[in-house]
């Protein structure tokens, strides 16, 4: 303070400076180095480091002033003895860690080199101690090297960059590798890697190991790099030194691993001890193992449990693909999925075994269908056969009638549909709850229930008597919802077929029936299931069918026209009639009605109704129908009076049996003759009379079926407790095959005609198309009704030539439309 002082009073004064009088420093204008300290003096401050740095290795550091020995680094760094102070230190660590790895790490060596003969608890117990001791080691030597680096701070910043070596506590670490795990004196590096393979496999084999323990030398492994050879790029130790023996035992033992389980397991099995090691694996690479060798680890058990034995597992004989789906074991399906989504070829191989299992299954569900009884007509009502009348003539006992079924055909076609139902229902819950509502699974699956259903030529037909048995008759005791139900797991179906011209063929008839016979239990049903087909199928599929609903209510108006005419005229026709007026288009009818010889009071009762339509629409022609209606009529019998509904042509024939004696009898001929009704019709009609519950009719000789000699007769003795009795005429639901024949070949000649549309409504918009071109737009417009074939989309277009509304291009493979 008094120098201060001193120098301002002299400033002030600003007296006159001279040479003479001027500091030597303020002479000279410039700092000078420091002198070198003596050999003596650095010789003295190396000798109180390295006792100093002895005691922290004896973790006596507490005894030590680290400003004192900083001092001391300091001063040899300024007095430029940096490498006699980093080469001392090294050789200090050095010795150190040759001291510790004897004492601690030596002595801890597992007893021999195999761990033959040894069991599993005592492996994973000596393994245990040698990786403990190293880790106390790396502990040890970490903490002292912290130390070190605190206290030769100055020497890493000053000495260490322009001399390009590690700071020291990066000398620390390689001097670790070099010294210990690496260590020139001792094989601790073997018996570290061996240890750890040892507790790894200990593990595998399902015993407890201290994993701690593990993990521990596992990040010392990660935390150890060679810099020598790099100090930026440098792997771990961990990569360089035990991943890859670690991959190879992996991939040997895995190996061995698949072999053993496709020895002694079965799929389900295999799969679940799979997936156990892929989940073992993942959390032990998670744990105590680099996440980096998950990858690896993976691909190993990819490669060595599931790629080369997907087939084996998916086909494997009774607990395969197939027994998984029959046991609905959801469960293994699941892992299954799981598994095989892992690897490139799973899915797909799942997707093959998939779409031939549902095909299989499929095709089983054809041939149950198509092999079944042949076509026998059965009454719709419950009936009686000749089996029943003579189990009643040997025994006297009235035997159970057979169940009530519209035929054994009939039968077989609505089980074909309800077993696919089933197929379809598992299959939806498998993609559901085991393969996760994928995508491609999704697509497989409906591929399966495509080609099945489209190779069963009746599936159009099926489906459609399905819809008519649960319209019909399947309603009853269901609720709304239930019905909806059906029908929209029936429309997933419908989805499938290809002939969807056919399906519309089949559904009109059978509609038509339902309508006319008022045989439909619930109108809303009907308008509901006709309005999911046009959601499927456009306003065009369903158009004829709405045409037919709205001839139904115009009908009806015209029936009230028609009896208020009767009312006003004070005309009576001979019989009360119900008069359903069809558009001929709209419904699947004849153009020329079925022969039948009706009665005079019915002639005249059609003519009256005829004369107002006239009058009403003039220029219309009607047509009638017997095949399509029924009749009301009261028979009398020896214990009291019934009122019959029955056909048209069964009125018909019971007329004829009107003014006949009792014991006198009609023979099949004269019935034939006298009625004009076709045979094939005629023997229907008389099932129904004779050989089904409500025999109103006696056949002689009994039977179920009616030959050319039978004679009928009228059964006086018939009894009944229902006043009001519905005869059901017999059905043959299910085609044969001449019936089939005419029908497909109604369908060809409506899909040539269809084919021409298609062909004329593009060309006419697009003038010009080459010949593939052409092909491919038909058949993309008319996949909605059916799949037209490309050779007989060809004819068409040669058709359309030859009636010159295309012709021919220049380069021969095109076509011009012709105005």
């Amino acid at each position: 303070m008094s120098y201060g002082a001193i120098a301002i009073l002299t400033d002030c004064l600003t007296p006159e400076v001279t040479p003479a009088t001027r500091p030597p420093a303020a002479r000279k204008g410039k700092i000078r180095p420091p002198r070198r300290a003596p050999e003596s003096e650095s010789s003295e401050q190396w000798k109180i480091l390295q006792h100093s740095i002895r005691e922290i290795f004896n973790h006596n550091a507490r005894s030590l002033s680290f400003e004192e020995n900083y001092r001391h680094a300091y001063n040899m760094c300024l007095q430029k003895q940096g490498s006699q102070l980093y080469e001392g230190v090294s050789g200090l660590v050095v010795e150190n860690l040759d001291k510790l790895a004897q004492e601690q790490i030596v002595p801890a060596f597992p007893g021999g080199s195999s761990v033959g003969g040894i069991d599993h608890v005592q492996q994973a117990q000596e393994g245990e101690r040698l990786l403990k001791a190293i880790r106390a080691v790396w502990d040890d030597h970490i903490s002292s090297m912290s130390k070190l680096r605190d206290l030769l701070k100055y020497m890493d910043r000053t000495y260490v960059p322009p001399a390009r070596i590690l700071p020291i506590f990066e000398q620390g670490q390689q001097l670790f590798l070099e010294r210990v795990i690496r260590s020139p004196n001792y094989a601790i590096k073997s018996h570290l890697i061996n240890t750890l393979l040892m507790q790894i496999q200990v593990e595998r084999d399902s015993y407890t190991v201290n994993r701690s323990a593990v993990k521990g030398c596992v990040e010392v492994l990660l935390e150890l790099k060679d810099r020598r050879d790099s100090w930026d790029s440098a792997v771990s130790v961990y990569e360089k030194d035990f991943e890859p023996t670690f991959l190879k035992d992996s991939e040997l033992f895995y190996k061995a691993e698949a072999a053993r389980l496709l020895e002694t397991c079965n799929a389900m099995q295999y799969l679940k001890k799979a997936e156990e090691r892929f989940l073992s694996e993942s959390s032990r690479t998670q744990y105590y193992l680099s996440s980096k060798s998950e990858a690896p680890l993976i691909s190993i058990l990819e490669n060595h449990l599931l790629i080369p034995h997907l087939q084996t597992i998916i086909y494997m004989q009774s607990s395969g693909l197939d027994v998984m789906m029959d046991g609905d074991k959801t469960d293994d399906l699941a892992r299954m999925y799981r598994l095989f989504i892992r690897v490139p070829q799973g899915l797909p191989t799942l997707q093959k075994a998939l779409r031939e299992s549902v095909v299989r299954r499929g095709k089983e569900v054809n041939a149950l269908a198509t092999t079944g009884p042949p076509n026998e007509a059965d009454a719709e009502g419950d009936g009686e056969g000749e089996e029943a009348e003579e189990s009643k003539a040997k025994s006297k006992k009235k035997a159970p009638a057979p169940k009530g079924v519209a035929s054994r055909a009939t039968e077989a076609a609505l089980q074909w549909m309800q077993s696919v139902l089933e197929l379809k229902d598992k299959t939806d819950k498998l993609l559901k709850v085991c393969f996760g509502d994928d995508r491609s699974i999704q697509t497989t699956l409906s591929e399966a229930f495509e080609a099945f259903i489209n190779d069963n030529p009746k599936s159009p037909e099926y489906i459609s008597l399905f819809i008519d048995e649960n319209l019909r008759k399947g309603l009853k005791g269901k609720s709304d919802q239930d019905v909806d139900t059906v029908l929209e797991k029936t429309i997933t179906v419908f989805r499938y077929i290809s002939e969807r011209d056919v399906f519309e063929r089949y559904y009109k008839g059978h509609l038509a029936k339902r309508l006319l016979q008022n045989r439909s239990v619930s109108d809303d049903a009907e308008r509901g299931m006709l309005a999911k087909l046009k959601v499927e199928c456009g306003v065009q599929f369903t158009q004829k069918l709405e045409g037919m609903f709205n001839d139904l209510k115009v009908s009806t108006d015209h029936m009230s026209g028609f009896r208020d005419h009767l009312a006003k005229s004070q005309v009576s026709p001979p019989i009360d009639i119900s008069v359903n007026v069809l558009t001929s288009t709209f419904w699947p009818m004849a153009l020329k009605p079925a022969p039948c010889n009706l009665p005079s009071s019915m002639v005249d009762s059609c003519k009256v109704y005829d004369r107002y339509y006239q009058s009403r629409h003039s220029g219309r022609k009607l047509s009638w129908q017997p095949s399509m209606g029924s009749a009301d009529v009261r028979a009398t019998f020896k214990a009291r009076t019934h009122d019959l509904n029955v056909s048209t042509f069964a009125l018909v024939i019971l007329l004829l049996f009107e003014n006949l004696d009792d014991g006198e009898f009609l023979t099949y001929e004269e019935l034939k003759d006298a009625s004009g009704i076709e045979e094939q019709e005629l023997k229907r009609q008389l099932q129904s009379l004779a050989c089904a519950k409500f025999r109103v009719l006696k056949k002689s000789p009994p039977g179920r079926d009616v030959a050319d000699d039978d004679s009928f007769s009228f059964n006086n003795d018939f009894t009944s407790p229902m006043q009001k009795i519905k005869i059901s005429t017999v059905s043959s639901k299910v085609e044969n095959p001449e019936q089939r024949r005419e029908t497909m070949e109604r369908v060809d000649e409506e899909r040539k005609h269809q084919t021409d549309a298609c062909i004329v409504r593009i060309m006419k918009d697009r003038k010009v198309l080459s010949h593939s071109e052409l092909i491919m737009e038909v058949t993309r417009q008319l996949a909605t009704r059916f799949q037209p074939a490309p050779a007989q989309i060809k004819k068409r277009i040669e058709a359309l030539i030859e009636r010159e509304y295309l012709d021919r291009g220049d380069d021969k493979n095109s076509y011009r439309y012709l105005a």
